[in-house]
């Protein structure tokens, strides 16, 4: 039932409208930011097509189809060889494959199109799942391509990404692109108070912080964030000064410490926000569009003065550092050189890109 799903309306009705005509595409690919729900509404479409009782084009949500579909049986160990087949839901016809480490690979994309060529076991159809599609390198991109071209008209496949561009444009050209925006940080607001996971106030900066993403706010504990912003918000007025060197290498030290292993990427994209809020009040935005409005007069005193081209420039190199992030750059140099760079942007043009140490 696609009403129970958070966002989105816009996809519901196209995936409604899909179903209704029969006319469900056998590859899709999900393309939104992370956390919005996509592997979410691929359950559902699964769900609507082997329900036992559906209501009208939807699933019941309630049969034991239903019920067995949602129940996905991920390996009880963290090792890489249980991640290497296809990973079976409780529903004989509706699987999902994750990238073991970095990649997905060749055997796992075999495994989907030996698959998707039985017909159905149980249900009116297969559906397979492929969690971050951008993880396909150039060999299992041209492995899938085979069941891609065509798929047979028992089977599904739904890719899930959040960086489309990463894909081969032959895997993009053989998928029918369904777009998730962002969700509204009401909507995430008001899934937290209603499923009393957080309180009124907590909610709401979750919310804000959450940059579109339920994962985001189902995720995050309020303490670290407000640890990490702290952090991060040092490094924005460093920043802003342009001159406060030795504070950006205090805080390029700090963001590689062992303690702070896990909360790497976390902290970066803490950055961007805090980038962005500034980058919106040195252009006289409204403060209602502000996402960390509870630390306001900080974000205020750093956009004063602040030159309203350079907080693009600082987003570009922190994405473009990200990207090296795939290839297992080494972390604590690249820290070095992308806040000393970061510092250095001209107000006119981008920097050369920079070349990053790989471990």
């Amino acid at each position: 039932m696609f009403d129970e799903l958070i966002g989105n309306d816009r996809v519901k009705e196209l995936l409604r409208r899909m179903l209704q005509s029969s006319r469900m595409p056998g590859a899709m690919l999900f393309s939104g930011e992370d956390g919005v729900g996509k592997k979410m509404f691929g359950l559902e479409i699964a769900r609507a097509l082997n329900c036992r009782a559906p209501q009208g084009v939807e699933a019941c949500g309630s049969c034991p189809a239903c019920k067995r579909t949602l129940k996905i049986n991920y390996p009880a160990g963290d090792e890489a060889d249980d991640f290497k087949g296809i990973i079976w839901t409780g529903h004989p016809d509706v699987g999902l494959v994750v990238a073991p480490k970095r990649v997905l690979l060749v055997h796992q994309m075999r495994a989907i199109e030996s698959a998707a060529n039985y017909r159905p076991f149980e249900g009116k159809a297969r559906v397979f799942i492929v969690e971050d599609a951008d993880k396909l390198n150039e060999s299992s991109a041209n492995a899938l391509l085979k069941i891609l071209e065509e798929p047979p008209p028992t089977s599904h496949i739904i890719l899930l990404t959040s960086r489309p561009a990463w894909l081969l444009p032959t895997i993009r050209s053989r998928c029918q692109v369904i777009r998730f925006s962002p969700l509204a940080a009401a909507e995430i607001e008001n899934y937290l108070t209603h499923n009393k996971v957080a309180r009124a106030a907590e909610a709401r900066v979750r919310a804000r912080v959450a940059r579109g993403s339920l994962r985001r706010a189902l995720a995050a504990d309020l303490d670290d964030f407000i640890e990490q912003r702290k952090a991060m918000l040092e490094v924005l007025e460093a920043l802003a000064r342009s001159d406060d060197r030795l504070q950006l290498l205090r805080s390029a030290e700090q963001l590689n410490e062992a303690q702070y292993k896990d909360e790497y990427e976390a902290r970066l994209d803490v950055l961007e926000t805090l980038i962005r809020d500034a980058w919106l009040l040195s252009l006289g935005a409204d403060t209602e569009t502000i996402v960390n409005d509870d630390v306001l007069p900080e974000l205020s005193r750093m956009a004063k003065g602040l030159d309203s081209k350079r907080p693009a420039i600082w987003i570009g190199q922190i994405e473009e550092m990200r990207e090296q992030l795939v290839v297992n750059i080494n972390r604590k140099p690249a820290t070095d050189a992308l806040f000393l760079t970061m510092a250095a942007a001209s107000a006119t043009e981008l920097p050369p890109k920079r070349r990053y140490i790989i471990k």
